[in-house]
């Protein structure tokens, strides 16, 4: 039986695939389960130092199978098609990011989303809790969910408005309508927009390999928690007295010790 989420490691960086490409990478229960196992054993896999989560074949995910979709609305209820006992991955922050999807923001390495092709739905709200995104000009996404007779998903009313302001939030959340990865170019949603879905992977990667070999693997760890917590945390002066006990306990470590060497000698780091 085929695998829904698929892993492969080059260097010191994993690609995540979702993996139903004959289902437009819709998302299921099963490929829930199979995604958060596989970003957990990532973020325990100390050689890893960033993820990149696209879609094989033409999608990204199309959201909810539909299959699943009607099944909800047999039963009358809601089923997330996985146990709530399943733990989520992601122990670097508060308890208000311990909820689903939320705890890629406590994962240890840079989570980039290299968006290929549509997303929709839980397709779309993946993506925001990852660190960086990008994505093919041509994908076209939606939040689906209005059209579906659905709320906001999955925390995409408390992203979505951060990442790009209330007004063009409300605009995507309120009509549910279909946008491209080229309209919304400047909308401060992607790190990059691509002519197509191999070129968003390419930037991905770019980005991923090259922080992979340029940057100390704790102090990215770090800085990644301490801009987390000070999403929600909202207070400068604890932001400033945590990052200077951050740096002195930094500087006495063999990673910093390797940075000043390497700026002093001119030469790459080799951390």
């Amino acid at each position: 039986m085929s695998e829904t989420v698929l892993v492969a490691i080059e260097g010191h960086v994993a690609t995540v695939s979702l993996n139903r490409p004959h289902r437009a990478n819709a998302w299921t229960g099963r490929m829930h389960a199979e995604y958060k196992k596989a970003m957990a054993s990532l973020d325990a896999d100390m050689n890893i130092r960033a993820i990149i989560v696209t879609g094989e074949g033409k999608t990204f995910c199309v959201g909810g199978d539909s299959e699943a979709l009607a099944g909800h609305a047999e039963r009358g209820g809601y089923d997330p098609g996985e146990s709530v006992s399943v733990a989520n991955p992601g122990t670097n922050l508060p308890s208000e990011f311990d909820h689903d999807l939320a705890w890629h923001f406590g994962l240890r390495v840079p989570v980039i989303a290299a968006i290929n092709g549509a997303c929709a739905g839980i397709g779309l709200a993946l993506p925001l809790f990852c660190d960086l995104r990008f994505i093919s000009a041509t994908a076209k996404c939606t939040t689906a969910a209005p059209k579906l007779g659905l709320p906001a998903e999955y925390g995409m009313s408390w992203t979505l408005p951060r990442l790009i302001g209330m007004t063009r939030a409300n605009d995507l959340l309120l009509s549910g309508r279909v946008f491209t990865g080229e309209e919304t170019r400047d909308w401060g949603l992607w790190n990059g927009v691509a002519e197509d879905g191999a070129g968003a992977l390419r930037m991905a990667q770019e980005w991923a390999h090259k922080v992979s070999v340029s940057t100390g693997p704790h102090a990215v760890t770090t800085t990644k928690a301490q801009i987390y917590r000070d999403y929600v945390r909202h207070s400068l002066g604890a932001s400033i007295d945590e990052s200077i006990a951050l740096i002195n306990d930094a500087t006495q470590t063999a990673e910093y010790r390797e940075g000043v060497a390497a700026l002093r000698e001119k030469r790459p780091p080799q951390f």
